[in-house]
């Protein structure tokens, strides 16, 4: 503006009084005016981009530096659900030197994860994950959108999770599920810990199916014992607040030693996975009908294209991938699901019944099963909307900066959706704190997400979980199982919590213990 006014003034002087001796030229004349168009037509550009671009998400005030992380609460998910109610869906908080932008609503999710979907395709990596990527090591989960990770995808979703080879591992899946019985049933009266009991039923299932026929006999007992460890250190040092995160200038120092315990990981992980291989690679998959998700992915390595080829490490980060993946989210989303069903005896009465019509008391449980199991199924679907097991989904980060619900979301910003919120939204669900199956029996919502995005426990988009068929299976042979060939009580004195602790998957605050007792007509149907 001060150049515009000092262009006016010599321009005024120029059109009414003339040069210094009152003569009246017409070139400065011509250059002023060109001059002073200009200048006005930059104010007016500048002026104008300001006033188009929408302004920041609003969100509370933080404190220098460390922003809003002293006022966050350990509860996240609660946490971004109560200040939603101030702030609006769309939030924006200061995390460290890290922008956060919280999603509180469908509709902003729609934005995000369908309508800017290619924009949001990519992750806001843990610095953790961050050391594995660029050590070569892609995976499925956290590698940036592009040839790479579409290759990977493909792998997972077509060839080693798709439905032809989760049937072709079946009775890998099946011996671990009937081990698990076998073993309860030899705990009858007993305290049970559910979480425990299946977190190690899903551990042992997807070992089973990752290398079940690779590996057998005492050598699979061996290995199993060394890699159940490494999942549990791997799911601790995951889930600790990294500094490196908030502030990533500081990743290089290793503060935590979070980097320098991962690596001791590594190393014991890739000790186990080596002896895996040595073993898998003398095996032809024996057959159709006689082959584990190793054999699967070695054949796939040995004719993938040159272009993106399946490499030795990609095995090792999808085997991780599966099993961390897989574990504690299945072992969760069923100990909620006991929880809920034993705090509404009637729904675990009808589900009961509808195993014994379907399935009868005389013999056990098979997969072929499930889906004449509507009931079983729409408590599923409740357990995953009233706790998702990943309430605030993997963090997305925008490549480049986009408008999200009339606020500019910046490039490179931290993107929470979350779908713990939206699951429980009044204006959406009638009763939304009420566990009621019923409301899943007319299948108007399913696993891949509902078009209105009010309903999306596995994510959406490109994105999306690439284990939805393997959960599925998972959660409903596993819970099928045990609530068909047990009832279940509380210890006497003991009452139920409900509470729920935040982490990278969801899990019951108090451990569900329960006493199991035998409902099958033989016992030697527990064998």
């Amino acid at each position: 503006m001060i150049l515009t006014s000092y262009l006016l003034k010599e321009l005024s002087t120029l059109l009414f009084f003339g040069n210094k001796n009152g003569d009246f030229e017409l070139f400065p004349l011509l250059i002023s005016l060109s001059l002073l168009l200009i200048a006005i037509a930059w104010y007016s550009w500048i002026n104008g981009k300001n006033q188009r671009q929408p302004p920041l998400p609003p969100g509370p005030r933080g404190l220098p530096v460390l922003g809003n992380l002293p006022a966050l609460e350990p509860e996240l998910h609660t946490c971004f659900e109560a200040l939603s109610r101030t702030y609006g869906p769309v939030m924006r908080l200061r995390l460290g030197t890290k922008t956060g932008i919280v999603i509180s609503s469908s509709a902003a999710a729609r934005e995000v994860l369908r309508d800017n979907d290619l924009t949001f395709a990519n992750r806001d990596v843990p610095h953790l994950a961050a050391e594995a990527v660029a050590s070569g090591e892609s995976d499925i989960v956290f590698s940036p959108y592009g040839a790479g990770w579409q290759m990977l995808r493909k792998v997972c979703v077509r060839e080693v999770l798709g439905g032809a080879t989760l049937d072709a591992v079946y009775d890998l899946r099946r011996r671990e599920i009937r081990n698990t019985v076998k073993s309860l049933h030899n705990r009858v009266g007993s305290r049970v810990n559910i979480g425990e009991e299946m977190f190690l039923t899903a551990l042992n299932a997807i070992t089973g199916m990752l290398w079940g026929v690779s590996v057998e006999g005492e050598e699979r007992e061996r290995i199993g014992a060394d890699f159940r460890p490494v999942v549990a250190e791997a799911m601790g040092i995951l889930g600790k607040p990294n500094l490196s995160d908030f502030f990533p200038g500081l990743g290089r120092f290793d503060l935590q030693g979070l980097k320098k315990q991962l690596l001791v990981l590594v190393s014991r992980f890739n000790r186990i996975f080596d002896a895996i291989t040595d073993r898998g690679l003398g095996l032809d998959g024996g057959g159709e009908k006689k082959r584990d998700f190793l054999q699967v992915l070695l054949k796939l390595k040995n004719e993938g294209d040159a272009k993106n080829p399946l490499t030795m490490n990609h095995l090792k980060v999808l085997f991780m991938d599966m099993v961390l993946g897989g574990t504690e989210t299945t072992a969760n989303a069923i100990e909620f699901a006991m929880a809920e069903m034993m705090n509404n005896p009637e729904i675990l009465r009808k589900a009961q019944q509808e195993l014994d019509t379907v399935v009868g008391k005389d013999t056990v449980v098979e997969e072929f099963h499930m889906n004449k199991l509507p009931y079983l199924q729409a408590i599923l679907k409740e357990v995953l909307r009233l706790h998702p097991v990943l309430p605030l989904m993997v963090p997305h980060c925008p490549s480049q900066s986009c408008v999200i619900g009339g606020y500019t979301i910046p490039k490179g910003a931290r993107v929470f959706v979350n779908v713990w919120a939206i699951h429980r939204d009044p204006l959406v669900w009638e009763n939304p704190e009420e566990f009621r199956p019923e409301r899943f029996l007319d299948g108007k919502w399913g696993f891949r997400g509902s078009t209105d995005f009010t309903y999306f426990p596995f994510g959406s988009g490109r994105r999306m979980c690439a284990g939805i068929a393997m959960a599925e299976r998972m959660f409903m042979f596993s819970l099928a199982s045990v609530l068909h060939s047990f009832d279940w009580e509380l210890p006497e004195g003991e009452g139920l919590d409900m509470r729920e602790k935040f982490g990278i998957v969801l899990k019951k605050r108090v451990p569900l213990i329960a006493i199991p007792t035998p409902r099958l007509s033989n016992p030697a149907l527990y064998e």
